[in-house]
């Protein structure tokens, strides 16, 4: 049965949340900061205390009964802090609370093969995003205007995004075309010369931590955007890097992302491999074949700010890599502007300096 696990500071009872900054555990009411392990023993401590305690409540899910197609979907907690309803997706394994902001994590959702092995940590916060998210914008002449107001931004959270990486060791073989031209001329006529070619190349890869997006809500293209993710900077598993920010569980299977992984590593050795052909004009790929061994996965959380931004009917996420700062995401095109663009550069160079003249008159 899922619990709900917050973390208070044991010198004023403010709510504890992981510090990007510090990386470390620091109460944002009286700065005091805090070690992940020893917050976790004065944690453990208080709640052996309160459990002798007659008094003691425990807040478990709600019994509440649901509709036949929301039953397992949706679950009700009351928050420690104010006993306010947190209700959250199946899954939800961290979240706040909507009335008092407490940041909350539920346990049952990342205990046993739910329990990621390792965590990347948040290093840049919301205000680096939403600059982040400024300098993308920055010299798009295409944006319209009123979308680069800060309150387009709709939703900014970080969000600990769930990811299968696999190791694998590939053998691999290809077959190739390749071409090559000559041109010469006379007096009357150029020749032009292509010979083609047929090559065949081989080769051992070892892959290690290739990353695959393991929630089916988050678009896989936008976060093989953000890559790479250093995973030197991994730790191994600790609730209290979610404290602060949203997680979910993965909804997408390591046996539903072998697919995923498997064409990224048929991509990379057939790169590898085709590079390897040299000394002609154009190379093209006939066929590739992969044999995998030692393939194995691990279940790791990634840090991402999601962004959400709406013009004119149309909602746009924005994501950037709470590591590394990467950002990406599509923006809305003012048609004025790109009309204004396209007849422009059509008068430089079709219509001479004085259609170019008029056409800057009309719209600048």
């Amino acid at each position: 049965m899922d619990t709900l696990l917050e973390y208070k500071c044991p010198c004023c009872g403010g709510k504890v949340e992981f510090n990007s900054d510090v990386q470390k555990m620091k109460c944002p009411y009286c700065d005091t900061e805090f070690d992940i392990e020893a917050l976790r023993q004065e944690q453990e401590q208080e709640q052996k205390a309160k459990s002798q305690s007659p008094e003691e409540l425990r807040w478990e899910a709600s019994d509440q009964q649901w509709d036949e197609d929301e039953a397992g979907k949706i679950q009700i907690y009351a928050c420690k802090s104010c006993g306010g309803e947190i209700m959250a997706e199946e899954t939800t394994a961290a979240t706040h609370c909507p009335y008092c902001g407490s940041p909350v994590i539920m346990t049952g959702r990342l205990s046993g093969g739910l329990k990621p092995d390792y965590v990347i940590p948040f290093k840049l916060d919301k205000e680096a995003a939403k600059n982040a998210l400024r300098q993308h914008m920055s010299g798009k002449k295409l944006l319209p205007k009123l979308f680069r107001e800060e309150s387009r931004l709709e939703e900014i959270k970080g969000v600990y995004v769930p990811f299968w990486l696999f190791d694998a060791e590939a053998d691999g073989d290809g077959q190739y075309s390749a071409a090559r031209s000559r041109s010469w001329s006379d007096s009357d006529t150029i020749y032009t010369e292509t010979s083609h070619y047929s090559a065949s190349r081989s080769g051992h890869m070892e892959f290690s931590g290739i990353p695959v997006d393991g929630a089916s809500k988050i678009p896989d293209e936008l976060m093989e955007t953000l890559e790479p993710f250093d995973f030197s900077e991994a730790k191994p598993f600790q609730m209290e890097y979610l404290s602060g920010y949203l997680a979910d569980r993965y909804d997408v299977s390591a046996k539903e992302s072998e697919s995923r992984a498997n064409q990224r590593i048929k991509e990379s050795m057939d790169g590898a491999l085709r590079q390897s052909v040299t000394g002609y004009d154009i190379v093209q790929t006939k066929r590739v074949n992969i044999r995998l061994e030692n393939a194995k996965s691990k279940y790791a959380f990634f840090p991402v700010w999601l962004m959400t931004a709406s013009y004119q009917g149309k909602n746009y996420l924005y994501a950037m890599n709470g590591q590394s700062g990467k950002i990406a995401g599509d923006m809305p095109i003012d048609k004025k502007a790109q009309y204004m663009w396209h007849a422009i550069y059509t008068a430089a160079f079709g219509g001479g300096l004085w259609a170019l003249w008029l056409l800057m008159r009309m719209f600048m």
